[in-house]
């Protein structure tokens, strides 16, 4: 980390989105925006390759969802810490986010409240969780135990193909997204389908919406 203000990232699909959460995070002096993204892919590329402190990623963005592009983080570059933005108060997508190792997870409802102390959160090394998140975290807790919400049986490179599958790109495009061969690319296809027990694209994607990998 530099020793002036925590360097940001944000990401976000929307420009007006991030026009507002810069000018939210830069009326603390603790915080500079440095890179903005348009999608997951760009923002772990952006972060891995400037000097980043802190990524705000939105939890649903193209080619990567904030939560894949927190787990490419944590998996290349753990000293970046990294938030989830979201529009939803989900309690899948609050636990897969905290799996992939984000300190925390905003809704953007309450983003003008609760942006500022998630993000001085995350900088001491503290988790941030909204006042439903930590109901959630507890009932799940005491209900079924640690192990409470069942992992995503895909492995991270499969989560990412089957978004872009999803997403209607070719397996060339694909390809070149993720900067894999494309027989890699079918084989991780031939695995989601076993792994899920699905036959087409038309049940990926099906599947794919309903984990949140993409919008209907």
């Amino acid at each position: 980390m530099t020793g002036g203000p925590t360097r940001v990232l944000l990401a976000d699909d929307h420009v007006v989105v991030r026009h507002g959460l810069r000018l939210v995070l830069e009326e603390d002096g603790a915080f500079e925006v440095v890179a903005e993204a348009g999608d997951g892919a760009e923002a772990v590329e952006l972060t891995l390759r400037g000097d980043i402190d802190l990524a705000v990623l939105d939890v649903s963005m193209p080619r990567l969802t904030g939560i894949q592009a927190a787990r490419r983080l944590a998996e290349h570059r753990p000293g970046v810490r990294t938030l989830i933005l979201s529009m939803h108060d989900n309690e899948q997508f609050f636990f897969e986010a905290l799996r992939a190792g984000a300190s925390g997870y905003v809704l953007k409802a309450a983003a003008h409240e609760d942006l500022l102390r998630a993000c001085h959160a995350a900088m001491r090394g503290e988790p941030f969780l909204y006042p439903k998140g930590v109901a959630a975290l507890v009932r799940e807790y005491l209900e079924r135990g640690p192990e409470a919400v069942a992992a995503d049986p895909l492995t991270l490179r499969e989560s990412e193909v089957l978004k872009l599958i999803a997403e209607s790109l070719t397996t060339r495009e694909i390809s070149a997204v993720l900067h894999i061969a494309e027989k890699t690319v079918e084989r991780h296809r031939s695995n989601i389908l076993e792994k899920l027990g699905l036959r087409d694209r038309v049940a990926l994607t099906r599947y794919a919406i309903r984990r949140g990998l993409v919008e209907p």
